[in-house]
């Protein structure tokens, strides 16, 4: 626990998981060498092996801060989740009927 005058939560405790001490940093060794001694190697080399991550989305879209009226996300997000690609198509539709210029 930090250095702060707040009591403990004795819900947070967990006598299992001490916090740690300057000492068990020190003697601290890496999952590299760990794993191994006690799940073997094969298992550890599985365990340390880098997996897929999130996939790579189609590079047509843009992260981009916009502000909307309050209503109009709500009404998007009470539709559940998918709610941002139903808006996405929205839009799409809008510009289909209201063709603009372009700049």
């Amino acid at each position: 626990m930090t250095a702060s005058k707040r009591k403990p939560d004795p819900y947070m405790i967990d006598e299992e998981n001490p916090e740690w001490t300057a000492e068990m940093f020190a003697n601290a060794r890496p999952a590299r060498e760990v794993l191994p001694e006690i799940f073997g190697k094969d298992m550890a080399e599985e365990m340390l092996t880098r997996k897929p991550g999130r996939p790579l989305g189609s590079g047509v879209k843009v992260a981009q801060n916009i502000r909307f009226d309050c209503e109009i996300l709500e009404v998007f997000k009470a539709t559940g989740k998918g709610w941002q690609t139903r808006m996405n198509e929205a839009l799409r539709v809008y510009l289909k009927e209201h063709p603009m210029k372009h700049a």
